[in-house]
């Protein structure tokens, strides 16, 4: 399939990315599962945006900058802030309805690291209020083509240039060319990678690791953020069980952390104690957990009236009762999980990678913006800002161009059926290694291990790539090795604790050696490039 654009991903960047690019440009969705299966779809929270009287941008901008703990690029703070007020009121106009309080007022939530109460949220479900008002708009633009079901593969590049994708139909497993002026990677996160996550099956990190495989710069991948509280199910976890997340704003509504004794144990630890940024708070119960030999802690969000919980999280509380949890009454069990991934393919301001002709916006790409640890519901707000900064940078570039020709066919090498059980077991091995090597806190001697099994099951997921047919699974499971890989190897390099990356071995911060993005790419030629692979 020929177009001018082809977006890989179909979550809030891509949508909104396709929207703003110009009226008569051929753009084709390229999506996994159905179109609203992404992280979007999922976001509770919110977000950020200076909409309230009493909060300004420098506010805004110090939390954003002190949350990423000196690694955040104060050019794209400034101007992702600067912009988002516009692009939120974008989203009113293409239909969202956010959450407004009696008086009229947007409801706006408070969380972690947040100096002022700046979350934008439709109740607890905002994801799903963004993604339908999008969708209308998705249905009625000409020249736009939507294919569900689709998994990439590989980027196309020739000449150093990314002029496409080939993509796997998942029901068919046909796989074929799509050839563009523009290749836009949308594809979300990597949360998958570990074996406890709030993200989709959908987060399999694709497109960081067909951008690496390409030869774009990865950066900051060592930066994962753990959302501190999950809800907690006893029991082992299965493969493709997704964590259910409790928001950070029950908290910022009043709801406090007990461990398995009922005692608070953030009130030591951070002078906002609940509201301490993600990387405070998940590494506070990590520790808890550890110091009790629990394998949880409590969120108590008794404190807060019924009435108020039940309006202002009917999604949460819902759930909650549905495992047998009355949050108005009895205190939730959580633990922390793997949600968001502040590294990715590096950018520049206007979506542009490394590679000419491929661009990055949302979870998939680093910008810059979050540093070494998010601060919360600045994620949609990205998303949106980039995604119409990289909108203008596409159409100008493309209209340089001239049009994509059909693509070389896939030529699969000999191949003979897959092997489930063998791909189930590397799936399974990967993400177990992950959570116990490289998870909330690590150590010099975990990355070591770390390394050399990845590596191993690296070089056996690269044999069954090349010795049996293709699948959907099979597929993400190479992906996920490579992402896990570039984390480890991103992680091992830097010899300090910032942000969300903990090491025991090296429990500062080092300014002079470490105040700087670490950048990988597959040929170690990446300008910034400090690490590469054996």
């Amino acid at each position: 399939m020929e177009c001018d654009v082809l977006i890989l991903g179909s979550g809030l960047a891509g949508i909104f990315s396709a929207l703003h690019l110009p009226p008569g440009l051929r753009v084709v969705i390229v999506t996994k599962g159905k179109i609203h299966e992404g992280a979007t779809w999922l976001a509770q929270g919110g977000i950020a945006a200076v909409v309230a009287a009493d909060d300004d941008l420098d506010l805004h901008v110090k939390d954003t900058i002190e949350a990423g703990k000196g690694l955040c690029h104060e050019e794209v703070v400034r101007t992702v802030n600067a912009e988002g007020p516009a692009r939120v009121a974008e989203l009113i106009d293409y239909g969202v309805k956010f959450s407004r309080a009696s008086n009229g007022d947007y409801d706006l939530g408070m969380e972690g690291g947040h100096s002022r109460r700046r979350v934008l949220h439709a109740a607890d479900m905002t994801g799903q209020a963004i993604i339908e008002a999008l969708l209308d708009d998705v249905a009625r633009r000409d020249g736009l083509t939507v294919l569900e079901e689709h998994a990439g593969v590989n980027l196309i590049v020739e000449d150093g240039r990314c002029v496409g994708a080939y993509a796997m139909d998942e029901r068919t497993r046909e796989i074929t060319p799509f050839t563009a002026k523009a290749t836009v990677i949308a594809t979300g996160g990597a949360g998958r990678v570990y074996l406890l996550t709030s993200n989709p099956d959908v987060a399999t990190g694709d497109g960081i690791a067909m951008a690496y495989r390409a030869g774009a710069c990865v950066a900051n991948m060592e930066f994962f953020q753990f959302h501190p509280t999950c809800l907690y199910k006893p029991g082992p976890a299965p493969q493709r069980e997704r964590s259910f997340l409790i928001s950070e704003t029950v908290r910022g509504e009043g709801a406090v952390l007990r461990n398995k004794d009922g005692d608070r144990f953030m009130e030591g630890v951070h002078p906002d104690m609940e509201l301490a940024p993600r990387d405070v708070v998940a590494r506070a119960i990590d520790m808890e957990m550890k110091r009790t030999g629990s394998d949880h802690v409590y969120l108590d969000a008794t404190g807060i009236k019924r009435k108020r919980l039940v309006e202002r999280f009917p999604n949460i509380y819902e759930r909650c009762f549905e495992f047998g949890y009355d949050m108005a009454d009895v205190p939730v069990p959580v633990a922390p999980a793997a949600h968001y991934c502040c590294g990715g393919i590096e950018t520049d301001m206007d979506g542009r990678t490394s590679v000419p002709g491929l661009y990055a916006v949302g979870e998939t790409a680093c910008t810059g913006l979050h540093g070494a640890n998010r601060l919360a519901s600045n994620s949609l707000l990205e998303a949106v800002v980039f995604a119409n900064r990289a909108a203008a940078a596409v159409a100008e570039d493309a209209a340089a161009l001239p049009a994509s020709g059909p693509g070389e066919p896939w030529v699969a090498p000999e191949a003979g059926p897959h092997d489930a059980v063998e791909v189930a077991h590397d799936w399974d091995i990967i993400r177990r290694i992950m959570r116990d090597y490289v998870g909330i806190v690590r150590s010099d001697m975990r990355l070591a291990v770390a390394t050399e099994r990845l590596k191993l099951i690296d070089r056996h997921v690269d044999e069954m790539y090349r010795a049996m047919v293709l699948y959907p699974d099979m597929l993400e499971l190479r992906n996920i090795a490579c992402v896990a890989r570039l984390i480890v190897r991103s992680a091992l390099s830097r010899k300090e604790s910032r942000g969300l990356h903990y090491n025991a071995d090296h429990p500062e911060p080092d300014d002079a050696r470490f105040r700087r993005d670490t950048v990988v790419s597959r040929d170690g030629r990446c300008e910034k490039s400090s690490v590469r692979f054996e």
